[in-house]
């Protein structure tokens, strides 16, 4: 579904964590060893486009730590790489950070308040295994998911979360297998709601007013770091299936952007 609140994270008792850990509506995205609080990072209120043809080291980071918890992988710079206009973030089964697995996560280290975020993006396939495009804020903790779910690449899981409180999910029929090809993946962000589309069509929102959602129900209202990331699951068989590595895994990603409002 699917990082700041990452020394939150650490603070939580065993009990906690695998209660957590066993309902996909819970999920967190927390790291742990992540050198920079996103509350300090700068906000931008400039448009983005990354054609994602090289690692712009100016505007994106890769990161190198783990999330720990039901994220059974760490992150490792050299899981990312650009070729031919697009990136490639690679899963395979090189131990790091203590996980079994290794892959990638790639984040904006600035923040972005209201606006249309959108990528183009091709999923991997699999149990397990979960390709994501996704907001986030940190401490407080806010975040908006495009999440495909290796299990079934002809649906996404979208999801947000208000003060790290989520089930809010919501699965939607693609009409398309996600790993077949890319697709445009667009979160419009905004003050009390949320819309979602994929290949310029709405499919889905939520506001405060009723919509999809109680009246007056909290939206998501800080800047976010846009995050992308691939990564297998562990303990959350009943949310992922079980992941079961046969190979290295991949998700590719040709642009990222960001349009303010």
């Amino acid at each position: 579904m699917k990082v700041n609140a990452k020394k939150i994270a650490v603070l939580l008792s065993t009990a906690a964590l695998l209660a957590l850990s066993s309902c996909s509506q819970n999920v967190s995205v927390v790291q742990e060893n992540e050198p920079e609080e996103t509350s300090a990072r700068s906000v931008q209120t400039w448009s983005l486009w990354d054609g994602l043809d090289y690692h712009n080291t100016g505007v994106f980071g890769k990161a190198d730590w783990t999330n720990g918890g039901m994220f059974n992988c760490g992150w490792k710079s050299d899981h990312i790489w650009f070729n031919n206009g697009k990136m490639t973030i690679k899963l395979d089964n090189t131990p790091s950070y203590g996980k079994p697995y290794s892959s990638g996560e790639y984040r904006t280290h600035n923040t972005f308040s209201y606006g249309t975020f959108e990528t183009n993006m091709m999923a991997a396939k699999g149990d397990g295994l979960v390709t994501s495009f996704f907001l986030y804020t940190g401490n407080p903790w806010d975040e908006i998911d495009v999440e495909i779910l290796g299990k079934d690449t002809t649906k996404v899981q979208l999801n947000y979360y208000v003060d790290g409180v989520a089930n809010n999910e919501k699965i939607i029929n693609l009409g398309f297998d996600a790993s077949k090809g890319y697709h445009k993946y667009a979160i419009e962000y905004g003050n009390g709601y949320i819309n979602w589309y994929i290949d310029g069509k709405w499919v889905y929102g939520v506001n405060n007013r009723g919509f999809n959602a109680p009246y007056g129900k909290k939206m998501p209202s800080h800047p976010m770091q846009i995050m992308v990331n691939l990564w297998p699951g562990t303990g959350v068989d009943s949310w992922l299936n079980h992941f079961w590595y046969s190979g290295p895994k991949y998700a590719y990603y040709d642009y990222i952007k960001y349009t303010p409002k």
